[in-house]
Formats: structure tokens, sequence, C-alpha cells
């Protein structure tokens, strides 16, 4: 069993005046499955890279492992060549039986090998990438967020796949991915880095306990050292009166006073200003074991929402609906029914590729303002209610570039409530000066979900919002939905979040 040890790793970005890591150190095994936990922007994909050698560091990574890293890169140069053709440049020592070993594994039928990769879904992708990665032994594997985009049935080929497998870091927000799949966790918390046994939830329970325990213990040193304080305060005032009253006296109002009593007031004085010493330094070690407690709690911050009440009981009304692009014969499915009524809050669920987000397209182009689709066709009935007020988080965010200013100004945003969402999200203030187009997935998608949750609206509509997101953010979601109980019509493939938020999932195709 061999070990990747880390040891004072520090890295910042040329041209940053933020680290990423801060003297880290710790060691994993390379027989584990490991998942890597932390907050978006916390450096987990940068980590990652580090370990492939892309950039310089300081500290030390040794490891005698050689790494190879999901998702591989595939862009308009490699349009039209085949999944085959793409694997021998991304892993040239695999042959193609180790290949094949892996997808009847995945449950893939092999002919997707020798498609187009274009024409191959995104969970089809997924799959064949994750097959290429496995195909040779004695590699550590680096897998960076495999389930964004992918459907139910996907989702679900992939975690079992993986649940076999080990010796890899995965990077995750799906919980229940890290759950079924990890052994071990790395965690990059606010201020420190643990490695822990166990999966995400035996994590976040021993978390939730030693949480609960730090703001017990800083409670305490709190009180103790406001007693301290106080007690301090009144020796101080004592020591100072004793002080002012050793030169000079009243011989009436003070009879029983003489010139040889001054040496007794300076001895008092000074043994009252060395009780004072002595509450000081009770207090600096009192201040000095509260230090760090709070360091590493992750406060979810309670998100607010301003859903508006629609005057009518239903917003959506599908019979019998059948879509279809203009120029095809073919329609995505025929006769789905279903409703959006007031207060509901309606999850489709199916394959990619089925329809979700085109339900999603007609919906706003049928209410007007919206998301322009022309080319889609619809047959049956979809009917709108008039006058409501949507609110869209598309599922693409290749669109956001400038500045968060210039957002707000586009889509007529309070500019101050908008920044403040997005810190309740933990978007740093430093990443409010920059571009949106320097930004990471997630934080794209926060920046979305803000500009949404700032907008005032009948129903929401969202297209798989949580694709990049952080847990923590995903559970301050979860929480604001369960707590203000929007209306809401939305694709989203994370099973823990359908469980908790859906009041109908609605199958599509």
């Amino acid at each position: 069993m061999a070990q990747i040890n880390v040891n004072g790793l520090t890295f910042s970005y040329e041209g940053s005046a933020d680290e990423i890591f801060t003297d880290m150190s710790f060691s994993i095994d390379t027989d584990w499955k490991l998942g890597l936990i932390g907050r978006n922007g916390k450096g987990k994909t940068t980590f990652l890279n580090l370990l492939l050698g892309k950039y310089e560091y300081r500290g030390s990574i040794s490891s005698g492992e050689r790494f190879d890293y999901f998702p591989y890169p595939f862009g308009e140069e490699e349009h039209g060549k085949t999944a085959i053709e793409l694997a021998q440049l991304w892993k040239p020592q695999a042959e193609n039986w180790q290949i094949l070993v892996q997808m009847d594994r995945l449950e893939m039928d092999p002919e997707c090998l020798y498609r187009p990769f274009e024409t191959l879904s995104f969970g089809e992708r997924t799959r064949v990438m994750l097959a290429v990665l496995f195909a040779c032994d004695n590699e550590f594997l680096l897998i960076d967020e495999p389930t964004n985009h992918l459907d139910s049935a996907a989702r679900d080929s992939v975690k079992k796949y993986l649940a076999s497998k080990k010796g890899f870091i995965l990077v995750s927000h799906d919980r229940d991915l890290l759950d079924e799949v990890c052994d071990h966790v790395l965690v990059m918390n606010r201020a420190s880095i643990e490695v822990q046994s166990g999966n995400f939830s035996t994590w976040w329970e021993n978390k939730e306990k030693l949480d609960a325990f730090r703001q017990s213990e800083n409670e305490k040193h709190l009180k103790e050292i406001g007693k301290l304080k106080a007690a301090a305060d009144r020796s101080g005032r004592w020591a100072q009166k004793s002080e002012n009253s050793k030169i000079g006296f009243d011989p009436i109002a003070e009879h029983d006073r003489n010139i040889s009593t001054r040496g007794y007031i300076g001895a008092k004085t000074k043994k009252m200003q060395a009780r004072v010493k002595s509450y000081q330094v009770r207090i600096d070690r009192e201040i000095e074991e509260k230090e760090g407690l709070l360091q590493d709690i992750e406060r979810v911050t309670e998100l607010k929402i301003v859903p508006l009440t629609f005057h009518k009981e239903v917003l959506v009304n599908a019979r019998e609906l059948s879509l279809k692009y203009d120029g095809s014969m073919q329609e995505m499915f025929r006769g789905l029914t279903f409703q959006v009524c007031r207060g509901d809050r309606v999850v489709l669920s199916g394959e990619n590729g089925c329809g979700k987000s085109s339900i999603l397209k007609a919906v706003l182009k049928r209410a007007g303002g919206h998301e322009e689709c022309p080319e889609l066709t619809c047959s049956g009935t979809l009917d709108i209610a008039a006058g409501m007020s949507i609110s869209y988080v598309r599922q693409d965010t290749s669109f956001l570039s400038g500045s968060l200013t210039d957002l707000c100004h586009n889509r007529g945003l309070n500019e101050s409530l908008f920044l403040a969402v997005l810190r309740q999200l933990d978007l740093g203030r430093e990443q409010f000066v920059k571009n949106m187009e320097d930004f990471s997935e997630g934080q794209k998608k926060k920046v979305l979900i803000a500009s949404s949750l700032v907008t005032p609206a009948h129903l929401y509509i969202w297209d798989e919002p949580l694709n990049y997101i952080d847990v923590f953010s995903r559970m301050q979601i979860e929480n604001l939905i369960l707590k203000f109980k929007p209306t809401m019509l939305l694709v989203e493939h994370d099973v823990r979040f359908r469980e908790n938020v859906a009041t109908r999932v609605v199958n599509v195709g």
C-alpha cells in the first residue's frame, strides 16, 4: 500500500495576492476511495492539477504513483473523431480490449466506441471516459465531478461502477454519490485540512457534533473572559483609588490617618495591581484557547426569497403535450400531462435528451419575454397563466461575461442586495471586482441563483441549478425552498435535493 505525502504545500496563482493553500500537510493511501469535499473556490480542482504537475508550488508532494485525470479534453479540433480514436489520444497505453472490459462493467453498448464522440449523450460520454480512465492498472485516478449533467439512470450506473473500484480521488458535490462510493474523505475546511475515514454522511455527522462542542466551548470561554474582565476592571479601579489616596489627606475627615500610613497604602495598591496583572494573564490564556474554535465551522447562512402570490390556482397546465424541433420528424415525447399549481415544486425527471429542458423553454416561450426557442413546436395543450412573473435559471453559464455591476444594470437588479446574497452563498468579496468569465463554474452558477433569488416572481423555473454547486450551498438552497415554499418548475438530478424539496416528480419520456 503506497502513500501520497503532502508537506508544507503552499500555492497561489500568478498575480493573485490570495493563497489557495498555505502550509498544507497530510497523507493519503493510494488504495482508498477518497472523496474530496470543500466549498466552491477552495482549490479542489487546483489540488488535482498540482498532483498532475501542472503548476509550480512551494512545499513537497511525494508519490511514486502515475496519475490520470477525468474528464479528458474534448475540443473543436476533436470533432468528428470516434470515441476509440480519442481513447488512443487520451491513454495511448490502453488496449482496446481493456476499454471494452470496462465498458461492459459500465453496462454500455460497445458500439458507442465507434460513433463520433459528439453524437454521444452526456451520460455516454462520461461512461466512455471512465472506461478509458480505468482501463490500465497501477495508476491513481483523479476524478473531477463526473455526474454533472447526468440523468438519474446514468448517475446510478456511474455510482455502481465507482463503488466497485478503488485507488482514486473523487471530487463531487453529490451527497448520494459520496455516500455510496467513498471510504475516506479529504475535507478542505475554511482554515484547515482533514482526512477522515468513512463517507460524506459519517463525516457530516462527526462535523455537526464537533461544531456543537466548539460552539459550547466558545460560549464558556466568552463567559469566563467576561467575568475576568469585570474582575480586572473592578480591581483596577480599587488600585487607582488607593493610589490616589497616598498623597494628601484631610486630618479632620480622616482623623485616623497619619503620614506613616502611606507605606501601608502603597503596599496595598501594589497587591491590587498584581491582581490586575494576574487577571490579564488569565484573560489572555482564555482568549488564546478560544482562538481557532470557530475557524472551521460552516455557517450555513439562511437565505431569503420574496415569491409573489399569483391570483390563479393553476400556473402551468399541460395536457397530452408533445414537443419536437422544426425539421425533425421525431417527437421527443408525446402525451405528457401535468400541472404546476400555486405552491407546487414540480421536478421533471427522465433520461438525458428526453426533452426536460425543452419543456422549460416551451413554458418560457409561451409566457413571453423570456427564452426564445422559435424552432420548438408544441402539439397538445400548454396553457400558461397570463400576467405571471417568471424567474429563470438556465443550465448554461457560458453567456456570463463582464462585471457583476454590468449584470445588475442589464437585469435591473438591486446591486447591494444581489452582492449580499452572493456573500451568503460564500462568494468571496475578492471575486466582486473580477469579470464573470474568470469565475469557476460553481461561482457562475451562484451568480445565476442569486440573480433569481433577488427577482420577485410567481414562478421559478430552474434548469439543473445545482451543477458545480458545493454541498453547503445545496443545503442552503434546500432550506430556503422548504421555508419560503416558492412555486417552482425545475430539472435537477441530485437525488437528495429532489427527495427533500419536490412536491411532485413528473417523469418525461
